[in-house]
């Protein structure tokens, strides 16, 4: 029986363990996150180990659902004890759940804890960590784990000032404009201003978005982001996409699909215009728990995979952009049946990859899907590799928790003599670093 969280989890196999000697140590490139950048400026610190680690973090707060917890001990104004000693009291329920995994690593890796986390021990550990904060700042987590850079979530209309370098790590925007397709008019009106541009008109916003865009790629952008629940199923001109637009407030739900697919392509050619790479989050549904949703907002844990997208519209997308116009794009659905799919039609199309399994799929068996999928429909070894998708400055644990499925992924590849472990360890060091550190050009 292995030790209790020991030198070789997840790795099972000889191989997996000289992969993993290789990338372990490798700097880290989180080019997809959720960080405040203010508190990277400030360098911040954190009054306690549960501030740090309940404080937005909606993973958690849904497993504390899950087993009883009462909503006072989650998003309440309980004190951060108490809330901590409720998260501690539910990891025993969570067998086989990433979070009983980052948990215990971040224990580890940051604090120093090696022992199991549970109700019994929740205060002892919650004092003992707390002790270990006094000396642990943003910049002290991001020195420890090699974080080279971040890309935050950043609106079109954000103020980037708190962008740049800090110590070692670059801390650039992600041009995200999802609040665009809402054709919200105070947004609208809000984007037209801040870009200095009359959006009354089509031309004009997509005049104000290339604006912004400039000057998020001025602040270090490299990367733009999109979240949607599926692809448009219908695509128009150009002509009527300017009329769509100018009867924006009264148009039906096919009307709106075919605006935002259009608004979806031009973005994608401005991003090939400036070299910027574009992700694509889909197949989610959100803030089901209206009641919930009105309480506690958005991103507090009442979101759930949606359908599959029909793969005409995914395909249909990418029709729109001829070779040269398609920028380089990274596809993360939150439906894993759709993953052959996918990862066959990247196939087709030049400049499209497969990225990291997402969210509810951040799991042990979800990462191993992820990757024997992209193995077997396209190019395992041209992969970006992992990102927190984070809020929490403690997460990058998980980056730990990627490399160590990736090289016994591998490493089962060398043992069964179907791979060679040369190539292996060259594979796993481009998938975990230089991948997308060449993609970024950094």
């Amino acid at each position: 029986m292995k030790s209790f969280f020991g030198s070789d989890l997840l790795l099972n196999s000889e191989s997996a363990k000289k992969i993993y000697a290789e990338v372990k140590g490798l700097p880290i490139i989180d080019y997809h996150c959720h960080l405040d950048q203010y508190k990277i400026k400030e360098d911040a610190k954190f009054q306690n180990i549960g501030e740090l680690w309940l404080s937005g973090d909606h993973y958690k707060w849904r497993a504390m659902r899950l087993c009883g917890v009462g909503e006072e001990l989650i998003t309440g104004n309980s004190s951060w004890r108490e809330k901590f000693r409720a998260y501690a009291s539910v990891l025993p329920k969570l067998a086989g759940n990433p979070l009983y995994y980052w948990t215990h690593m971040e224990l580890q890796q940051v604090f120093g804890i090696f022992e199991p986390l549970n109700a019994e021990n929740a205060d002892r550990i919650f004092d003992a960590a707390n002790e270990k904060l006094q000396n642990i700042s943003v910049s002290t987590l991001l020195k420890q784990y090699k974080v080279e850079f971040v890309a935050t979530t950043d609106d079109p209309c954000d103020d980037l000032a708190a962008h740049g370098k800090y110590g070692g790590t670059i801390v650039a925007p992600t041009f995200r404009p999802d609040k665009l397709f809402t054709l919200d008019e105070g947004y609208l009106q809000c984007l037209g201003e801040t870009a200095g541009e009359d959006v009354s008109t089509l031309d004009g916003l997509l005049k104000a978005v290339e604006k912004r865009l400039i000057h998020f790629i001025s602040r270090g952008c490299r990367i733009s982001d999109h979240g949607f629940c599926r692809f448009a199923q219908y695509y128009v001109t150009h002509s009527i996409a300017e009329k769509l637009y100018s009867e924006r407030k009264s148009l039906s739900e096919e009307q709106k699909e075919a605006l935002f697919g259009y608004l979806l392509v031009e973005l994608a050619r401005l991003y090939k215009k400036h070299g910027i790479i574009m992700q694509l989050h889909f197949a989610v549904t959100r803030n089901i728990n209206a009641p919930m949703f009105a309480k506690c907002g958005a991103d507090a844990g009442f979101d759930v995979i949606a359908d599959r997208s029909p793969i005409q519209s995914v395909i249909q997308f990418f029709q729109q952009l001829s070779d040269e116009e398609r920028p380089e794009t990274i596809l993360y659905t939150l439906n894993d049946s759709e993953l052959p799919v996918l990862a066959c039609l990247t196939g087709a199309f030049r400049h499209v990859k497969m990225g990291a399994a997402w969210w509810f799929n951040d799991t042990v068996q979800g990462i191993r899907k992820n990757l024997s999928t992209i193995a077997e429909y396209s190019a395992l070894g041209t992969n970006y590799g992992m990102l927190t998708d984070s809020r929490s400055f403690s997460s990058y644990a998980r980056f730990d928790f990627f490399r160590r499925i990736l090289s016994d992924f591998l490493g089962n590849l060398v043992e069964r003599g179907e791979y060679d472990l040369s190539a292996a360890l060259e594979t796993a060091k481009n998938i975990c670093y230089y991948n997308i550190k060449e993609a970024l050009q950094l």
